[in-house]
């Protein structure tokens, strides 16, 4: 009987392990690496988690690879930062209902001593053409990132084709690119975000060029197109997306620091 007894609380044990299981669905969303290696969607995500019983499975790369992991239909949502690439996204059909979720702009770190002299300089292109001229190390994403696609932007409109051994294409995220740029004592293009969560314990870079009007930083999440791929999970996914653009979201957003500092900044409405 006692064995019986035992085997009745174990595979009573086993059912509500099984139910809890089946109970939490699974949302894929793609996502910059800025939004992780800021910390942001470790503050984000699990309010909406509890709420709706799942998990979501957060695949951090390029806004490139993001974006091309929704044109495959292997994710049910992208949230990412670089609008032309956004657009075109909904435009040939791949995403539906993009929304605006929050903004930061990219600042150009290096030394404290500032080798090239672009703190002088009077435009981000002009910061890009010192460095160039002067051969310092710039460390780029060079993973077709909304970062890269930034950087990309600005040596167009410096009149330049980087490349030399100055110039350094990492293949990376933001967060190792920021760590290689310290270890070769060079400058990068970084979303602030990430800056902000890694100075000071991380990295002793400093912000040597900002606020420039081209170096604004919109961010907007779009549910993949269910016309295009059934499979995807298109109901959750606009819980999400209302979620993260609902005023539950834009507050925790909005309150998110690193470092005492804001991080993003939401739209006013």
């Amino acid at each position: 009987m006692r064995l019986i007894r035992l085997l009745s609380a174990a595979l009573v044990a086993l059912l509500m392990l099984v139910t809890v299981a089946g109970a939490d669905e699974r949302l894929r969303m793609s996502t910059t690496t800025s939004t992780q290696d800021s910390g942001l969607l470790k503050a984000l995500l699990p309010p909406f988690e509890r709420r709706h019983n799942i998990k979501v499975d957060v695949i951090a790369v390029g806004t490139g690879q993001a974006l091309k992991l929704g044109e495959a239909g292997d994710v049910d949502v992208v949230f990412v930062h670089a609008r032309k690439l956004e657009d075109k996204f909904v435009t040939d059909g791949y995403g539906v209902n993009r929304k605006d979720v929050m903004y930061n702009d990219f600042v150009i770190i290096g030394p404290k001593s500032d080798p090239a002299g672009i703190a002088k300089a009077k435009t981000a292109a002009e910061a890009l053409k010192l460095l160039a001229t002067k051969g310092i190390t710039f460390i780029s994403r060079g993973d077709k990132s909304g970062t890269h696609t930034k950087e990309l932007d600005l040596w167009k409109a410096a009149g330049i084709s980087p490349k030399g051994s100055w110039y350094v294409e990492a293949g990376q995220g933001m967060g190792p690119v920021i760590t290689m740029a310290t270890e070769r004592r060079g400058y990068t293009l970084a979303d602030r975000g990430t800056y902000n969560a890694f100075k000071g314990g991380k990295t002793d870079l400093a912000i040597l060029f900002q606020g420039d009007k081209g170096l604004f930083n919109p961010y907007g999440i779009i549910a993949v197109n269910p016309k295009k791929f059934p499979h995807v999970k298109h109901d959750l996914a606009m819980k999400l997306v209302d979620y993260v653009t609902g005023p539950e979201g834009q507050k925790i957003i909005a309150a998110y620091k690193a470092h005492g500092e804001p991080v993003f900044f939401i739209y006013k409405k």
